[in-house]
């Protein structure tokens, strides 16, 4: 039972295990009693999560630097936390046309936990590295690993096998960063303290995760171009929402109608980015991702993006 011992001390040291003094009573509220009591838990996340702000920006920054560079971006967590990178990997390509090969979720015991919980999978120190070698993880890529105990033995397999590579590392953990078996290059922590419920980390955790990797990819994909101003100019529009919205954006950006619009994006293949460019400079297609080229992607870069 040494091992057995060895855990319990451990998780007795994490905040998100501890007993939160503020829902002992939870059990004998009314149903809006006890939604008041989780809303008052989950106002302090944002609170968390701007205290770590900068650690945020520096993986934003290396996230956008390895895609121009041509290396990927991998997340890597088990349960709740590999759900939420695989969820964040999945809506980089419709909103923001990145290939899907770019940035890729990891989440321990395979995709099938996506939906059906396997909790003894995090325990799996080999699986990570194979999990990895599998997609050809190599020196260019980055590794985000999210934990909110920061003791996951995947994730962390995981993050040293990327280190071992010489890749860069980022480890978002929801409890302090003290007696961290893997050093990776940036620490986010976001000290959410107890759960509401003891030890549910898919609720305060689990939102302080998704709100830090919203910072992340979407400080990246503006670092990269992928906006001009608050709009999304390189969304993919395979739904009839999507390709809705590319059309509005032509159309109020613009200030052309919908045929024009419609024109536009036949004409640059679909690429609402390009359409714009086309529709500023007086330009072909060829002509246009030249152009476009030279302003390093962005279109406020272009002469006469005023317009």
């Amino acid at each position: 039972m040494a091992d057995m011992d060895e855990l319990i001390r451990l998780l007795q040291q994490l905040d998100t295990e501890k007993v939160n003094p503020r829902t002992m009573d939870i059990d004998r509220l009314s149903a809006l009693e006890i939604a008041r009591k989780i809303n008052t838990e989950d106002k302090q996340v944002a609170g968390v999560v701007e205290s770590a702000l900068e650690s945020l920006a520096r993986a934003a920054e290396v996230y956008a630097a390895t895609l121009k560079n041509g290396g990927r971006v991998f997340y890597l967590g088990a349960g709740t936390s590999g759900r939420l990178g695989v969820l964040d990997a999945a809506e980089c390509p419709p909103t923001f046309g990145t290939n899907p090969d770019q940035i890729v979720g990891v989440i321990s015991g395979g995709y099938d936990t996506l939906v059906m919980s396997q909790e003894g999978v995090e325990d799996d120190r080999e699986a990570a590295v194979r999990d990895l070698k599998a997609r050809g993880l190599n020196h260019e890529d980055f590794v985000i690993g999210l934990a909110a105990s920061r003791r996951t033995p995947y994730t962390v397999a995981g993050l040293s096998y990327a280190k071992s590579l010489g890749g860069a590392t980022a480890f978002i953990i929801c409890n302090r960063a003290v007696d961290l078996e893997v050093k990776p290059d940036i620490v986010i922590e976001l000290p959410v303290g107890p759960e509401a419920i003891t030890g549910s980390t898919r609720m305060k955790s689990g939102t302080a995760q998704k709100m830090a990797l919203n910072i992340i990819s979407t400080t990246a994909m503006v670092l990269l171009g992928k906006t001009y101003g608050n709009l999304m100019i390189d969304l993919q529009a395979r739904s009839e929402k999507l390709a809705a919205r590319s059309r509005r954006i032509l159309m109020e950006l613009l200030h052309v109608t919908l045929e024009d619009a419609e024109g536009l994006l036949k004409r640059s293949g679909g690429s609402v980015k390009l359409a714009i460019a086309m529709h500023w400079l007086h330009c072909d297609r060829v002509e246009a991702e030249h152009r476009l080229t030279q302003a390093g992607g962005f279109l406020a870069r272009l002469g006469n993006s005023q317009k």
